[in-house]
């Protein structure tokens, strides 16, 4: 398997962002960022501009964010090469972007806040779907503008990586209770704007650059192939469905990178000498065991089944006998601090 690291949910000029797409590109292929996922909102003008395109090392996949008519149930949508009317209902664009060929995540699930008026909370709201593919498990400007107070605002703005601490407990109980019933893919997002301020009615400020919004909650994605870097259409094209096919089937897991590099964090099963990866259904049988790798590092590692935890050990590898039917996933947690979410691996009878 090839291990890709991608920032996803990532705004341009094109929508709210400020970033020009290829600026946006460099800074991700500076800090070794292989893929980003750009979802500007309710727009693919990048994709039809020739944006869709390798940038050095750096793949930028095309997809928007979509939101309805009360600026509810945001929806990140890739694959598609039209955007459904935002006069829709979420369960028909989600539908239609399926219908279409899409992959699509529900973005910032739960989001709850009322420290901004001028930024009110875009929860999802119509759970009635069951077309999506995956959640968001972890957001990074959900999460920092939800702790944001009057009392810590100033470390808020000047440290805005401290802030993020875990997925909310609510959001990974919806996902293990939606994975009981079907995949359901848990990937990370950075909702990253770049946004500008003005101070004293002349000096610029950007808030969360790109730069420090990558230093954030990443997603690490696996291919069986290597994607070459070649800016035919055709490879474009081949390389963007090996990504987003990667990402639906749940062959992927998240990290915050401000705890630590994740390259090299590994989840699977092995049976004899088959082995089985995260998205991947396995039998139960009497040789079937997890087997988890952390890079470099001893951590605290969790195994979560059936949205329970059921065991847990510090180092930088485990390994766990399965006895029992249901979807596992790992938690790795560093010196106390959240760092890395593992997607399902589901054991049958």
């Amino acid at each position: 398997m090839y291990e890709y690291i991608s920032a996803i949910h990532v705004h341009s000029k094109y929508s709210d962002g400020t970033g020009k797409v290829e600026e946006i590109a460099k800074i991700a292929s500076d800090m070794g960022i292989d893929l980003v996922l750009l979802t500007d909102h309710n727009t693919l003008r990048a994709k039809k501009d020739g944006y869709q395109k390798w940038f050095k090392n750096t793949l930028v996949v095309v997809g928007c964010e979509i939101n309805d008519k009360t600026n509810k149930n945001h929806y990140l949508a890739f694959g598609i090469d039209k955007t459904p009317s935002t006069r829709l209902p979420a369960n028909k664009y989600v539908e239609e972007i399926k219908n279409a060929g899409g992959v699509g995540f529900i973005a910032h699930p739960f989001e709850e806040r009322s420290s901004m008026k001028e930024h009110p909370p875009y929860p999802w709201t119509d759970w009635t779907t069951k077309e999506f593919d995956g959640i968001e498990i972890w957001n990074h400007m959900s999460e920092w503008m939800e702790g944001l107070t009057e009392a810590n605002k100033f470390n808020y703005f000047i440290h805005p990586l401290r802030s993020i601490k875990a997925p909310t407990k609510k959001t990974l109980r919806t996902w293990d209770k939606l994975s009981l019933e079907r995949k359901v893919v848990g990937i990370g997002g950075l909702d990253a704007h770049a946004h500008k301020v003005n101070l004293l009615g002349f000096f610029e400020f950007e808030l969360f650059p790109y730069k420090v919004l990558f230093k954030s909650i990443r997603t690490h994605i696996f291919l069986e192939n290597k994607i070459e870097i070649d800016n035919n259409p055709e490879k474009i094209n081949k390389a963007v469905n090996k990504v987003l096919d990667a990402l639906k089937n749940g062959r992927c897991f998240v990290a915050n990178y401000y705890h630590g590099d994740a390259k090299g964090f590994r989840f699977f099963a092995e049976d004899g000498k088959k082995i089985s990866h995260m998205g991947d259904s396995v039998k139960l049988s009497s040789k079937l065991k997890l087997r988890v790798l952390v890079p470099n590092v001893s951590a605290d590692i969790y195994l979560i089944h059936n949205g329970k935890k059921v065991s847990e050990l510090n180092n930088c590898e485990a390994e766990f006998p399965i006895k029992k039917e249901g979807i596992y996933r790992i938690e790795v947690y560093l010196e106390n601090n959240a760092w890395i979410f593992s997607n399902h691996i589901k054991v049958t009878l």
